[in-house]
């Protein structure tokens, strides 16, 4: 894998590639946002979110990385600001449902929020997750915001690359029962 990875904005027709990675990789947060109660469900909701704009599962919010036209991962991110606003719709979905509508909005004001960052299972290990964080970095310069935060699992071996990409443990918050370290990073990264 020598070719450079390149990333661009996504498009709904990107659902078929983006929408079951973006399920993979939030697992118990997409059935918890969508009131699915098994993965295939989830992500029969989380498609028709994706074709829609004004939610955080938007194409909207998706930046596709690829190679020579082949995708291999997603990067899925908005300002952080913006995250109560991004959640009503699926909210409003639960409502329907009749279920509860507790959904915490994981962003904060003041940061780019980075929601799911995914690669594919063959692309791991060659570089596309780094180069997805720093088009994070690109897009949180671009909304005029000096840093980017996410939330990572406790244990999660992404870390490790999030560490490496220059971020830094900046908290703790629990979601829908479990434990993420919120990490940020200046938008303009000097460990690079």
């Amino acid at each position: 894998m020598t070719q450079v990875v390149t990333v661009r904005p996504a498009h709904a027709d990107d659902a078929a590639f983006a929408v079951p990675l973006i399920q993979e990789t939030i697992g118990h947060i997409g059935l918890a946002l969508t009131g699915a109660v098994t993965e295939a469900e989830a992500e029969g909701v989380i498609l028709e979110f994706f074709a829609r704009s004004g939610n955080r599962l938007s194409f909207q919010n998706v930046w596709i990385a690829q190679r020579s036209g082949e995708a291999l991962g997603l990067l899925l991110g908005y300002a952080g600001a913006n995250s109560g606003a991004l959640d009503e719709p699926f909210r409003e979905h639960l409502r329907g449902r009749g279920l509860p509508t507790d959904i915490v909005s994981e962003g904060l004001p003041g940061e780019w929020y980075l929601d799911t960052l995914a690669v594919t299972e063959a692309a791991r290990g060659h570089g596309v997750g780094a180069r997805l964080l720093r088009e994070a970095a690109t897009q949180a310069s671009a909304n005029g915001l000096e840093r980017v935060g996410l939330l990572v699992e406790h244990g999660n071996r992404a870390a490790r690359l999030y560490e490496c990409e220059g971020f830094k443990v900046a908290g703790e918050r629990t979601l829908g029962g479990h434990v993420y370290n919120h990490m940020i990073r200046p938008a303009q990264n000097t460990a690079q």
